[in-house]
């Protein structure tokens, strides 16, 4: 069994008035890619942002432990700085802030060391190359004029300058045609190893042809309901989610 990066226990959660994860479990292991599906409102995106400590959210009870550690508390940067990476399903324009300026920056910010700039501009380009992205993207302002699929590539991008330890990826196939999830999935699968583990939200079958998860897990009502590898995803889509309900 491998060591635990993740470990989420009774999980509560509300975002005003409304109850959204109800006593939700899962623990993800070092190396590990597990793939959270789920009907609409079930609170798979809400599930990422909690993790990721959006103060939209308030934990009402449960643990969420990251390699050890409880933050609960912890704020969003501070998350990331302990190695915890959230892609947006709706990733934001930034106008006035570069691509290559907000990447040196969050680097920087995450690592608390100072940059070489040639290392880093080279380490950029040679990311960049395996996403297919144009050496003008660098320069541009963060998501902003881009297509759908050009926002997702960004933010496999950020995954692969950041090396966070956990990367969580909100329905980054969404939007993308075959070849744009071609592209991102090998982002993705340069990104995996025995050091990092990968959640990944998605509704579609598409980009998991590419990246072969450990874990399948249907969100439900708050809940995990169910568990399984690679096969369930066959029979959600055979028989559909009500088939899980009983």
């Amino acid at each position: 069994m491998s060591e635990q990066m993740l470990i989420i226990d009774n999980l509560k959660v509300s975002a005003g008035e409304t109850t959204i994860l109800n006593g939700l479990n899962l623990s993800i292991g070092m190396g590990e890619v597990h793939v959270i599906m789920g009907p609409n409102g079930a609170g798979k995106s809400t599930l990422a942002n909690v993790l990721m400590g959006h103060p939209k959210y308030n934990i009402l009870d449960g643990d969420i432990k990251f390699q050890g550690v409880s933050i609960n508390d912890l704020k969003a940067n501070e998350r990331a700085k302990l190695g915890m990476f959230l892609s947006f399903q709706y990733p934001e324009e930034i106008p006035g802030i570069t691509v290559e300026n907000f990447l040196r920056s969050s680097k920087a910010a995450i690592t608390d060391k100072p940059l070489k700039f040639m290392e880093f501009r080279k380490a950029l380009k040679e990311k960049m190359n395996l996403l297919e992205m144009k050496d003008e993207y660098a320069t541009r302002f963060l998501n902003e004029g881009f297509s759908g699929g050009e926002k997702k590539k960004s933010e496999i991008l950020q995954l692969l300058m950041l090396e966070p330890k956990l990367a969580i990826l909100d329905e980054t196939d969404s939007g993308l045609d075959v070849d744009a999830v071609k592209i991102v999935a090998s982002g993705v699968k340069q990104y995996m190893n025995s050091e990092h583990s990968v959640i990944i939200i998605t509704h579609h079958n598409n980009i998991l042809e590419y990246l072969k998860p450990d874990y399948v897990h249907i969100l439900m009502d708050g809940q995990i309901c169910h568990s399984g590898d690679i096969n369930l995803i066959k029979k959600i889509e055979k028989d559909g989610y009500d088939s899980f309900r009983a």
